[in-house]
C-alpha cells in the first residue's frame, strides 16, 4: 500500500511540473488530467473511495472536458492548426502514457491483490458529501461555481470573432470607429 501511495504521489507531482512547463495548452491539458488521476489514486489508497471517484468524474472528467471546450473555442485559425501539427508528434504521448500506465498498473494491482484498504473511520457516503457541500461549505460551491461560469464567459469572448463583412455591417463598430475617428481629429 505504502508503495502505491508515493508512486501516485510521484506520478501526480512529476506530471504537474510538465503540465507547468508545457507551452501548448492541449499538451499542459493531457498532463493535467494524469495528475488529476493520480491523486485519484492516491484517495483511493486513503480508503476514500466515494472521493477518488469524484476526483475522477467531476475533475478529470467534467472541468476538463470544460477545458478543451475553451481551448477549442480559442481557435487560433490555420496557423495554429499547422503549428499543433508539427508539434503533435508520436513521442509527444510518451510522458503522459507512461505516467497513466503506471497508475493503471497500480490501480489494477491494488484490486487484483485485494489489500484494499479497510476504512478505519467512518463511512462517508453521498448523502453526507451533499450534506456537507450545500450545508455548511455552499458559499464555497456557489463560488466555484460562479467562477467556472465567468472563465467560460471570458473564454467565449476572446475566442468570438466576427468576420471582417459582419464588422462592416454592424452598426455598433460603426459608432465605435466615428467615436474614434472623432476623438482622435479633436484633441
Amino acid at each position: 500500500m505504502t508503495i502505491v501511495f508515493y508512486t501516485a504521489g510521484a506520478v501526480a507531482i512529476i506530471a504537474t511540473i510538465l503540465m507547468l512547463t508545457r507551452l501548448d495548452a492541449v499538451h499542459a491539458l493531457l498532463h493535467l488530467i494524469v495528475s488529476l488521476l493520480a491523486v485519484a489514486v492516491i484517495f483511493f489508497v486513503l480508503g476514500a473511495p466515494f472521493v477518488a471517484a469524484l476526483e475522477v468524474i467531476i475533475y478529470a472528467g467534467a472541468i476538463m472536458v470544460l477545458f478543451v471546450f475553451v481551448v477549442m473555442l480559442l481557435n487560433l485559425g490555420e496557423a495554429g492548426a499547422r503549428a499543433e501539427r508539427v508539434l503533435l508528434t508520436p513521442s509527444i504521448w510518451i510522458g503522459p502514457s507512461a505516467l497513466a500506465a503506471i497508475l493503471l498498473a497500480e490501480f489494477v494491482w491494488l484490486l487484483a491483490s485485494g489489500n484494499v484498504p479497510p476504512s478505519e473511520a467512518a463511512s462517508i457516503g453521498p448523502v453526507e458529501v451533499g450534506m456537507a457541500l450545500f450545508g455548511q461549505y455552499l458559499i464555497g460551491v456557489e463560488l466555484a461555481s460562479m467562477l467556472l461560469l465567468g472563465g467560460l464567459v471570458a473564454a467565449y469572448h476572446l475566442g468570438w470573432r466576427k468576420a471582417p463583412q459582419q464588422l462592416a455591417q454592424d452598426p455598433l463598430c460603426e459608432r465605435v470607429s466615428q467615436a474614434e475617428a472623432t476623438h482622435v481629429s479633436h484633441p
